[in-house]
């Protein structure tokens, strides 16, 4: 629902970075992103690795929540999940980018694309996009990447990355392993 500005009125605005890769354009959340991230967190096959219960997202409120912690996330912290615009079409392709919220086992990359739009390395085209604006921009060593075992498309992505599995940990009561994609390996001094 969209509210009237009154003349002269100046909302705040959360205005973040915009990264251009050959096919896609990385940037911060508007509005209308909520519909189309919700309906990827309703795909089941989606849900199963991205939401925290694991479960379809089927209730609008709810999917509203989700756009406003990933917007809220670049407020409190000045980076955040970018979404993910495919540049011919315009079209929502999903979510992709730094991610530490309290309790995380580590400073994360992580992803998710919408199901009409894998299978075209979107995922890999932009976490390569995200990792290395956190190593321009931001004073971390590492990124991680939390896969559960049975995520093999995002194993795959995360291989391509150069990322190495170095541990295991539990977020919201499942296993998840820790690949790894280290500063000094992926500039190429390691």
């Amino acid at each position: 629902m969209k509210i009237a500005v009154k003349p002269g009125a100046a909302l705040a605005q959360v205005n973040g970075p915009v990264i251009e890769t050959e096919r896609l354009i990385l940037r911060t959340w508007r509005e209308a992103d909520i519909a189309p991230n919700t309906a990827m967190l309703a795909d089941p096959e989606t849900a199963r690795f991205i939401t925290p219960d694991r479960k379809p997202v089927t209730d609008e409120l709810v999917g509203w929540r989700n756009a406003a912690i990933m917007m809220g996330h670049w407020a409190l912290h000045g980076f955040g999940y970018f979404v993910v615009e495919e540049k011919s079409s315009g079209s929502f392709v999903g979510r992709v980018g730094p991610w530490y919220p309290p309790r995380w086992p580590g400073f994360e990359v992580g992803w998710g694309i919408a199901r009409e739009f894998r299978g075209k390395g979107y995922a890999l085209e932009a976490a390569c996009a995200s990792i290395d604006w956190v190593f321009d921009n931001l004073a971390v060593d590492r990124v991680i990447h939390c896969i559960v075992p049975v995520n093999v498309a995002s194993q795959g992505v995360a291989r391509r990355l150069g990322a190495r599995v170095e541990g295991t940990t539990t977020l919201n009561g499942d296993d998840v392993d820790l690949w790894v994609t280290a500063r000094e390996r992926w500039r190429g001094d390691g």
